[in-house]
């Protein structure tokens, strides 16, 4: 836990609400020790996300996303594997079918905590709660074949990231977004 609490502190936030973000995980962390790698806490818990980029950088892999109907990034929950590189990995490659992704960088890109909303999953109620994510920078080949995972999207596709925007509408994530996008465009 030291180790992603460390990483945490040594962060440098982009702008402000990463910075109230990376402070609100923090204390996330320091309030429930090793009870945030998993689902089992309800207020809140560790989730780790890839923002793909293709080999120009001027598109990110983003699937459509059968809960919230909306285009997001790819990710998912920890579900105790304390090895965040390796779940944005994972994710990316099942969510999306792309088999050649890589590590631009192996440090965080990004840090948010996020609202989730109220849904139903798998046939089960999950109360709102918080999702304290890492962000990391990934690359992947546009010439891989993508294909869906049914239980979680209906569409995969490469997205222009001036378009991102018009295609993940939840209001609450397009500063996210906005922010990974100057964070792309600042790193290339």
């Amino acid at each position: 836990m030291n180790s992603l609490k460390d990483q945490l502190l040594r962060f440098s936030a982009y702008d402000e609400r990463e910075e109230k973000d990376i402070h609100a995980f923090i204390q996330f962390i320091d309030a429930f020790k090793e009870n945030v790698w998993t689902r089992d806490n309800c207020v809140g818990h560790v989730s780790s996300s890839a923002w793909v980029l293709n080999r120009d950088h001027t598109h990110v892999l983003m699937a459509y996303h059968n809960i919230f109907q909306n285009y997001a990034w790819l990710g998912g929950h920890a579900d105790g594997d304390t090895d965040l590189l390796h779940v944005a990995i994972k994710e990316a490659k099942e969510e999306s079918g792309v088999s050649h992704v890589k590590p631009l960088l192996t440090d965080f890109f990004d840090v948010c905590a996020m609202f989730v909303a109220p849904h139903i999953k798998r046939g089960a109620f999950v109360a709102s709660h918080t999702h304290y994510n890492v962000t990391y920078l990934l690359e992947a080949d546009e010439r891989d074949t993508l294909s869906i995972a049914p239980s979680e999207n209906s569409d995969v596709k490469w997205v222009l990231l001036e378009d991102v925007p018009a295609v993940a509408k939840e209001p609450h994530m397009l500063p996210i977004y906005n922010r990974l996008i100057e964070k792309s465009r600042k790193w290339v």
